[in-house]
């Protein structure tokens, strides 16, 4: 304490660190229709079962760091739709927004090198770079004389190096190409593109694709880790088989020893994001627009977690709508980060 006479001067600081967490939250009615003029009051959230006040709310549109994921081991007919709708993404996009171009096929490619203005010339380059002829589907040969052994001897080629399985196959030897197709990798390596991104942006990521995964070197459990802890949402359009009526129920059973079929379904619900099926060209142009207005226009609810700061838990959240008749989309989830911290 001060001598007397001297007056009060402050001698401590008392410092409380908090976690501050933003949802951005989306409103449909039964239609699929955006809602609006929704207020706070409309809206309860709750982190590991425990209601949270709500310490921050507004409507405004954000600006959007979206990272464009483009499936290339689409098959031709469907490649040849997504080539030539590529076109249509700049039209979705503001002056104010920014865009990265990623490909994957076999492993992942950064088309632009980081991201770039949604309007500027250099985007159609770079859009044009991501096109691909797609892959041919074949009918697999594994026997016969269209297998690459015709001169056999006893049931076995002439010459092993020619046969399935070389000198440890034989006539019966099943050795189909296995499909690629690194969805993982691809995700991974956008979201740490967008975690480079400053706060008071929506990282998003926005994958055209079929949704199949295999080969990957990062599994989906770790990729969905970063995402959740990096804020980052994804959104996708699927397209080919996977567009399909009652396509993602089917895509719940998982068949051993077999690619996911659809489990780009898994990220876009995990995320809070938001999905559209289209096959033909005109739909997939279509859900450029539609898809980048529902990450526009979305609620934003912010409270102070409860929780201690980082203990490296996952924390689930659940957003309740006081009105009935309504889909309230937003992520399941989250990690605690240093961004977070205040």
């Amino acid at each position: 304490m001060p001598a007397a006479g001297e007056g009060f001067e402050k001698v401590a600081t008392l410092v409380q660190h908090v976690n501050f967490i933003e949802i951005p939250v989306t409103v449909k009615d039964t239609k699929g229709k955006l809602v609006a003029g929704l207020t706070y009051r409309d809206f309860k959230v709750f982190e590991n079962d425990t209601r949270e006040p709500l310490a921050f709310f507004t409507t405004d549109s954000f600006p959007l760091s979206i990272a464009f994921v483009i499936d290339q081991s689409l098959t031709s007919d469907v490649m040849a739709k997504v080539n030539n709708s590529l076109g249509a993404i700049q039209g979705a996009l503001t002056p104010y927004d920014e865009v990265a171009v990623f490909t994957y096929n076999n492993g992942a490619q950064d088309r632009s090198g980081g991201f770039t203005g949604a309007q500027s010339a250099r985007v159609p380059f770079v859009l044009s770079m991501a096109k691909s002829s797609g892959e041919e589907m074949l009918v697999p040969v594994s026997s016969g004389p269209l297998a690459g052994c015709n001169i056999r001897q006893n049931g076995s080629c002439v010459d092993p190096n020619l046969q399935q399985g070389k000198s440890a196959g034989s006539g019966d030897w099943i050795g189909i190409k296995k499909e690629i197709h690194t969805l993982n990798d691809a995700i991974l390596a956008a979201a740490k593109e967008l975690s480079t991104r400053p706060q008071g942006r929506r990282r998003i990521i926005y994958v055209i694709s079929d949704g199949k995964e295999y080969g990957s070197k990062a599994t989906y459990k770790e990729v969905l880790r970063y995402l959740e802890t990096n804020k980052t949402a994804v959104y996708g359009t699927l397209v080919g088989d996977s567009a399909r009526w009652g396509e993602g129920y089917v895509s719940r059973v998982h068949l051993p020893f077999t690619m996911y079929d659809n489990i780009l379904a898994k990220y876009i619900l995990a995320t809070g994001g938001a999905p559209d099926f289209e096959r033909g060209l005109d739909g997939i142009e279509k859900s450029y627009a539609k898809i980048a207005e529902e990450a526009r226009n979305q609620y934003t609810l912010g409270y102070y977690s409860h929780q201690p700061v980082i203990d490296g838990k996952f924390r689930k959240i659940e957003v309740r709508l006081e009105r009935s008749g309504m889909e309230v989309i937003a992520k399941q989830g989250y990690y605690p980060s240093a961004q977070d911290s205040h």
